[in-house]
């Protein structure tokens, strides 16, 4: 569990991704391109610590993993936006999200998700079981005429480890294990009108070091050492990698992917394709639970 020194730098991460979360909603404009949005979060998040994983940023049917590409500005803000990031200080990170109802149809989706992360939170306790919790999300979605999606779900924090293995469900998966005092959770109800089930779509601009292996490309091991010095395991974006490395850089991650080396993730879509809903916060498991990014 996390010492005393560690839990005060983990409540700096965490009032880090408040200030910038308070920030980043002023962005989230129709029209507006989610490149552009993602860069100016992650600037802002640099005058605290560094960016946990790339800023992720999912339109409508898209419930996660979609970090804007170097490349594109062709996808604007537009209706359901979902923004996903979190600040790592000294490896330390949090992990919350927030939507914006661009479209102002979807009042009753999004207190019904933002009503089971508050519900969920009340339950991050010394000796509760995790499948408490998703039993309480589904509830509190179900009950409103809501899907929460199934195999999405929290996540357990450690140092330089986003997901730490402990899953956090938005179901009653029957998941008996305990929480313990001073974990670090994540708890992040998606909803939906759809189906609550995502799909790998097409890649993504999420990268992560999955396996530090040998690679005889020069311009690829320069690439993959600047990885591990900058980002360790937590993930990254290719997006970071093109704006140092240009097109060389990009060439070499394609080649520490096709190694295993580096692992480049899907976008996740509702499979009926309905819009998706979601909110986030940073848990320090207590008595009285602790959110540290809120």
């Amino acid at each position: 569990m996390p010492t005393k020194q560690e839990l005060d730098i983990w409540r700096k991460a965490g009032k880090a991704s408040s200030e910038v979360k308070k920030y980043a909603k002023t962005l989230i404009k129709k029209g507006a391109s989610i490149v552009d949005i993602a860069d100016k979060i992650e600037k802002e998040i640099y005058k605290y610590g560094k960016p946990s994983f790339p800023v992720n940023i999912a339109i409508n049917e898209k419930a996660a993993h979609y970090a804007p590409l170097y490349n594109d500005k062709t996808i604007l803000a537009d209706d359901i936006v979902k923004v996903d990031f979190g600040v790592s200080i000294d490896g330390y990170p949090t992990d919350t999200a927030f939507t914006i109802d661009l479209s102002g149809k979807n009042a009753s989706m999004m207190r019904a998700t933002e009503k089971a992360l508050q519900e969920a939170i009340k339950l991050a306790t010394p000796g509760r079981k995790v499948c408490e919790i998703g039993r309480k999300v589904h509830e509190t979605i179900t009950q409103q005429g809501f899907s929460p999606i199934r195999n999405l779900s929290g996540h357990e924090i450690q140092r330089y480890t986003l997901h730490a293995g402990l899953s956090i469900p938005n179901y009653d998966n029957g998941n008996e294990t305990i929480l313990e005092e001073n974990m670090i959770i994540a708890i992040e109800p998606f909803s939906t009108t759809g189906t609550g089930i995502v799909k790998d779509g097409k890649e993504s601009g999420d990268y992560s070091l999955i396996e530090k292996k040998p690679v005889r490309d020069a311009n690829a091991r320069k690439i993959l050492e600047f990885i591990e010095k900058e980002y360790s395991t937590l993930p990254f974006a290719g997006r970071w990698i093109y704006n140092k490395f240009g097109l060389r850089g990009m060439n070499s991650l394609r080649l520490l992917c096709e190694h295993g080396i580096v692992k480049n993730y899907n976008e996740l879509i509702e499979i009926s394709k309905k819009p998706v809903i979601q909110f986030e916060n940073t848990v320090l498991v207590k008595d009285k639970p602790e959110i540290l990014t809120e």
